[in-house]
């Protein structure tokens, strides 16, 4: 299971998990437990509601492409400076 959800989309799943289990409490009321839901997806990490989507807060990069490597061997016409040699003009 990859994860997909990140540090930020962690701290407000606990916060409004625990809110929801707070007003479940207040009011006596079962529906408290739905705040069981987003602090659940906060500790395993993964959210199955953001695959459909693509959603991926995690912040993973992929890895930039390398540049070519610099070209070695001689050259053709031309001093260091890109201007021509006085000789061959």
């Amino acid at each position: 299971m990859k994860t997909n959800v990140g540090t930020v989309d962690r701290v407000i799943r606990v916060v409004v998990g625990l809110v929801i289990l707070g007003v479940g409490l207040y009011c006596q009321s079962w529906w408290g437990l739905i705040g069981l839901l987003p602090i659940a997806t906060a500790i395993l990490r993964f959210c199955p509601g953001y695959l459909p989507f693509r959603i991926n807060t995690c912040g993973e990069k992929t890895a930039a492409p390398t540049p070519p490597p610099p070209q070695s061997g001689p050259t053709t016409g031309s001093t260091p400076g890109g201007m021509a040699d006085a000789g061959s003009v």
